[in-house]
């Protein structure tokens, strides 16, 4: 299924949206349109759980797309332009469903602040990810200016910034930007091995899960405390809690039925 800049197919319970948008994919208004529809689609069918999303050809995504700067006349423009972004990446972090970004060749600019909004992240050792906007006169405008301080610390992130350069997947992955590197030719793979043991488990428990945290990083450790609680006890009248805890007891396996 394809959307604008973005080809959607599934594998079984994790489905794979892949920006593709030669050269670079860079991010663009349509792009963000389709990938809007992307994740419409991907939120209302029930047979996804984990989402992993990918880049066509040498790059995840090598920033925003620049000629399109170039047609903005005022202030106004740039703003509902950086809003946009924004309002997709916030979606994102707070989707129902795990998202997860394979990271190869480039994750520049808006295509770093795309992969921030993923719920984790994966990359091979020699990608390079970057917030490169002072080297243009200009500032992120995708909320990476908020999501880098919080994945790497104030003070890296700003060295990040300030520099301008790139680092390497190795790198990001020692300062907790992503969680594993994998050589180029087995990072699909071993993602979407991961993406499927995720999906194993109960898609009721991982929205609960997700919806816990988010509570937490958005209103306080009290408020996601509060939310925990009342998650938790929503979640032992549902099948799924019954049958865990079930098969727990009997030694097995246990059968999820997302319900």
């Amino acid at each position: 299924m394809d959307f604008t800049h973005i080809h959607v197919e599934q594998m079984e319970s994790v489905a794979i949206l892949t920006l593709d948008h030669p050269p670079a994919n860079a991010l663009s208004q349509p792009t963000f349109s389709g990938l809007t529809e992307a994740l419409d689609y991907v939120e209302k069918e029930a047979s996804v759980k984990v989402i992993i999303l990918k880049g066509n050809g040498k790059f995840f995504a090598a920033g925003a797309d620049i000629k399109e700067f170039t047609t903005v006349s005022s202030a106004a423009e740039s703003v509902q332009m950086a809003k946009i972004g924004q309002q997709v990446f916030a979606r994102m972090e707070a989707f129902s469903k795990p998202i997860i970004a394979a990271i190869h060749g480039a994750a520049l600019g808006g295509g770093l602040e795309l992969a921030m909004a993923c719920h984790i992240r994966f990359a091979t050792p020699t990608a390079k990810l970057g917030l490169p906007e002072l080297n243009l006169g200009l500032i992120p405008g995708f909320a990476g200016t908020q999501r880098l301080p919080k994945l790497i610390g104030k003070a890296k992130a700003l060295e990040l910034l300030f520099t301008s350069l790139p680092i390497s997947g190795e790198e990001a992955q020692r300062l907790g930007l992503v969680n594993q590197c994998f050589a180029e030719e087995e990072l699909f793979d071993k993602v979407l091995a991961f993406a499927q043991a995720v999906a194993s488990k109960s898609a009721i428990s991982l929205s609960y899960l997700l919806e816990a945290i988010r509570v937490g990083e958005e209103e306080g450790m009290a408020a996601g405390s509060e939310k925990e609680a009342e998650l938790f006890g929503h979640i032992f009248e549902t099948y799924d809690a019954k049958e865990g805890i079930q098969a727990f007891i009997e030694k097995r396996k246990p059968i999820f039925k997302d319900k």
